[in-house]
């Protein structure tokens, strides 16, 4: 025999080993043993739908259910008229009472102004103008908030010189809106 007539033998011989392989019954119980249970259906039931009742503003509800009218002209608490109480601007106060503290607007906000939404995240890092603040994507005069700060019951928003960008007062737990100093409205919530 030859160097040619091994060759072939080889092939065969090698071919046989790898198909009495994959006979083997071990592969198949392999497979078996590893498939997850099937899982239970999920219960069905039926759908139903009502009508929810009117909105209702917490704590302000009036006995026929409609929200109470705004007053004409509302005084603060030290006698000045709201309107007027801020010369630099016509944002009226409408605080929910709840005090403002600098340790409730640390963190991450969505801003509202001009039409568009952006982010703003306020830090107790001391800034020009007060605390560290930076603004993301924010158009028009949100775009250059560097810092905030609290003053009574309102917030100042200002730009690195320290110039005054926007004033909001708190109209809501995690609710803030005011008026920026180029007049357009502004709001800050999470």
């Amino acid at each position: 025999m030859g160097i040619s007539s091994i060759k072939p033998i080889t092939v065969l011989l090698v071919a046989g080993v790898a198909l009495a392989g994959c006979q083997s019954s071990r592969i198949g119980a392999l497979q078996t043993q590893s498939q997850p249970a099937p899982l239970t259906p999920a219960p069905s039931g039926t759908v139903t739908s009502n009508q929810l009742p009117p909105p209702v503003q917490p704590g302000n509800q009036q006995p026929n259910g409609n929200f109470p009218t705004a007053p004409e002209n509302e005084a603060n608490p030290n006698g000045t008229d709201v309107a007027s109480a801020d010369s630099q601007s016509s944002i009226q106060n409408v605080s929910t009472n709840a005090p403002v503290t600098k340790e409730a607007l640390v963190g991450a906000w969505k801003v509202s102004t001009g039409g568009s939404s952006c982010q703003m995240f306020m830090a107790l890092t001391k800034w020009t103008g007060g605390f560290r603040a930076a603004s993301r994507g924010c158009p028009g005069d949100a775009a250059s908030v560097s810092a905030w700060n609290v003053s009574g019951n309102k917030v100042v928003l200002s730009d690195t010189n320290g110039n005054q960008v926007a004033t909001l007062f708190q109209s809501g737990p995690t609710q803030y809106n005011g008026q920026t100093s180029g007049g357009s409205a502004i709001s800050l919530s999470r």
